[in-house]
């Protein structure tokens, strides 16, 4: 705008004053009255809880309230109904724009399969933290004579075995035959009798036993102290033992006395 050179300084001043009380009226127009009148400025909506709900049925529930979701995830659980609502986000009770986007996850239908883990040789305190942390079920524990006590033999399912990699539906059961410390080999049973604690024990040890509890009593007339006087399971003729089980001791004289520390 260019001024006359008949316009007096108070001329001026007034279409200065005329200027800036225009602009001053655009930008008030902008920022409070058509930037709310486009953005609904300060209408917002509570969130409503829709965990549990069936994903159905959100479309419409959604759409009354000027909502819409999103499946972002999803997961297998066999005690909850397929496409059931898991999670939310934003929770429930915030408050949000209209035409807000609820991000949810949702049960599947089918679990998803994965590869067998390997548990065989291992012990099985370790198989079953495997199978939990891999979303299988621990099935049945199978004990079968093998001196590995307590180790992984086989892993099945159905009665079948399954081999490491194999592909497998979470929360599948899984069978563990597992070792219980003793052998399948049977053979008499050694008579330690009269022997000397420490030889009895060292002869059964040679033989794959073990020395199980240790009884102590006074010595008889013709016993000598430290000497095993019983047994069991006894050697009588035809008993059998197997590799890995425990053999008691009876030991003439006291107890020795524990040294403390």
């Amino acid at each position: 705008m260019s001024f006359l050179k008949s316009d007096t300084p108070v001329d001026v001043l007034k279409h200065l004053l005329v200027i800036g009380a225009a602009g001053a009226l655009l930008l008030f127009g902008f920022f409070f009255v058509y930037l709310p009148i486009t953005t609904n400025h300060g209408e917002t909506i509570v969130v409503p809880k829709i965990t549990g709900m069936k994903q159905e049925a959100l479309e419409d529930y959604l759409d009354e309230r000027n909502l819409r979701y999103f499946v972002d995830d999803s997961s297998y659980n066999p005690s909850i109904a397929p496409f059931t609502v898991l999670t939310q986000d934003p929770a429930p009770g915030e408050r949000v724009k209209e035409d807000r986007k609820i991000y949810i996850s949702v049960s599947m239908k089918n679990p998803p399969v994965i590869k067998m883990p390997k548990l065989v040789d291992g012990s099985q305190k370790n198989a079953q933290m495997i199978l939990s942390s891999y979303g299988l079920m621990v099935g049945k524990i199978i004990k079968v004579p093998d001196l590995a006590q307590n180790a992984v033999l086989k892993q099945m399912v159905n009665g079948k075995e399954i081999a490491p990699g194999a592909p497998i539906a979470k929360g599948t059961s899984v069978d563990l035959v597992v070792g219980d410390g003793q052998g399948n080999q049977e053979f008499p049973v050694p008579n330690v009798v009269n022997m000397p604690q420490d030889e009895a024990a060292t002869l059964l040890v040679g033989q794959g036993l073990q020395v199980g509890e240790i009884f102590y009593q006074p010595a008889e007339e013709g016993q000598l102290e430290g000497t095993v006087v019983k047994q069991r399971p006894v050697a009588t003729p035809g008993a059998t033992i197997r590799m890995g089980q425990l053999v008691d001791l009876w030991i003439a004289g006291d107890a020795p006395l524990k040294t403390v520390q």
